[in-house]
């Protein structure tokens, strides 16, 4: 196999930089979707599953861009960046519409194209390292991703904060989007468009290593029918490795979601007393709710470089491991919380935990991929993140009100719990490179 080339730090900056902006809109969504929804008349107990969007979309779109991602060449346009440019124009298109939206049902569609948006950029990404980088730097590699990542959010996360203490209105008449938090979709919109135009205009991606062979294989497979057989025929060829990661996965982005979909209700109702979207204390809260994951985000991107030494000293399962229990106790500690400051302390933990999460699981995986299919594995790999999505999307309602009572508290210690075992998972899984 033919060896990558070592890269300089600012040319795996630069092919990381698109990540900022897709990790604004994406936080923007994450952070605000539940105060959107709450704010056009959607009912508490129904936000997870207006939230279905993202893991759908993630499971049909991922694997589908990645299989095409990796038959794609152009001499000009390289592989993955096409990709990259055409979810961030319709990420773009879909961040100025979203706060304008009518109404209920006229916003979940439009999540849909977001989140649609948002996996066509994501999977090439995270293929992108595999396609640029030597095994030796592919740890560092996703710790760029993890460190624009959490810059991205910080920044998003706190937009609307920022723009309310500069007089712009954070509230608004029934059922209207407030300016505050309209006009940080539209800043997203600019970000988005404008980070990746960068990566694509700043990298030069390799050519496959035998163009005539690769040539001839998409000829062979020729074809939407021939395509789908094989997309579906290589999910009984998953390697060991990426079967055990799924496991971790699961039980990680499950308890993730429990923290997002319910976030807001309960810091406005335990912290702030407010319980009516039409509030200000309720606004409030979804101001306070984005300095709260902005913390987290903050935390991610100072440690995303100390995580690979952690790694290199140890192994990037221990560490992996290490920074989800403290992530799982975080998020149960917000359950003895009532003052909006303190709230800030478990969101370091995950901040934690969510460093690790963008970047040794991927780590470990290109290790035990084939070459020519990273692309499509990677994209197989995001079904590991959408389906604990589904399922949380479809079940969590269900367990708020027959096992909590309302209480959307405890949900955040359903999250942490669910953290602790993928923690307990990650001992079961191989890392073939031992964290090289």
């Amino acid at each position: 196999m033919e060896q990558k080339p070592q890269l300089s730090f600012w040319q795996i900056w630069n092919m990381s930089f698109g990540f900022l902006g897709i990790q604004f809109g994406f936080m923007l969504q994450v952070v605000n979707m539940s105060r959107i929804f709450q704010t056009y008349g959607g009912e508490v107990e129904d936000l997870a599953m207006y939230a279905i969007a993202g893991p759908v979309t993630g499971l049909l779109v991922q694997p589908i861009i990645g299989y095409l991602s990796d038959r794609t060449w152009s001499p000009r346009w390289g592989r993955r960046r096409p990709f990259f440019l055409i979810g961030a124009l319709a990420a773009t298109f879909a961040l100025v519409l979203m706060p304008n939206s009518p109404g209920l049902y006229v916003a979940i569609g439009m999540l849909w194209v977001m989140d649609s948006a948002f996996n066509i950029s994501m999977e090439p990404f995270r293929a992108f390292v595999g396609d640029m980088l030597p095994e030796r730097q592919r740890t560092l590699g996703y710790a760029m991703q993890s460190f624009f990542i959490g810059l991205g959010s910080v920044i998003a996360a706190l937009m609307p904060t920022i723009l309310t203490r500069f007089g712009v209105d954070n509230v608004a008449p029934d059922k209207e989007i407030p300016d505050s938090l309209r006009f940080s979709f539209y800043i997203g919109a600019v970000v988005i468009a404008a980070a990746v135009i960068y990566t694509v205009a700043t990298t030069k991606e390799y050519p496959p290593s035998d163009l005539k062979a690769f040539e001839e294989e998409k000829q062979k497979t020729k074809g939407f029918i021939r395509g789908m057989v094989e997309i579906l025929s290589g999910l009984s060829k998953m390697p060991k490795t990426m079967m055990q990661l799924a496991v971790v996965q699961f039980f990680t982005w499950f308890g993730l979601n429990a923290m997002w979909a319910f976030m807001t209700p309960t810091v406005a109702g335990n912290v702030f007393h407010a319980t009516d979207p039409k509030s200000a204390g309720f606004q409030e809260a979804g101001n306070w709710v984005g300095v709260m994951f902005a913390t987290y985000s903050l935390v991610s991107f100072l440690i995303a470089f100390l995580l690979p030494v952690l790694a290199k000293a140890t192994s990037r399962k221990a560490t992996h491991m290490i920074s989800l229990l403290i992530g799982g106790l975080s998020l149960i500690s917000i359950l003895f919380i009532r003052d909006q400051y303190l709230l800030l302390l478990p969101m370091i933990g995950v901040g934690i935990a969510w460093a690790s999460l963008l970047s040794m699981p991927y780590a470990i995986l290109v290790g035990a991929l084939p070459e020519g299919k990273l692309g499509y594995y990677v994209g197989v790999f995001n079904f590991f993140i959408v389906i604990p999505q589904l399922v949380a999307s479809m079940v969590l309602g269900k367990i708020l009100t027959g096992m909590f009572d309302g209480q959307t508290v405890y949900m955040s210690v359903l999250g942490g719990v669910s953290f602790l075992i993928a923690s307990a998972s990650v001992l079961l899984v191989e890392d073939k490179t031992m964290g090289k």
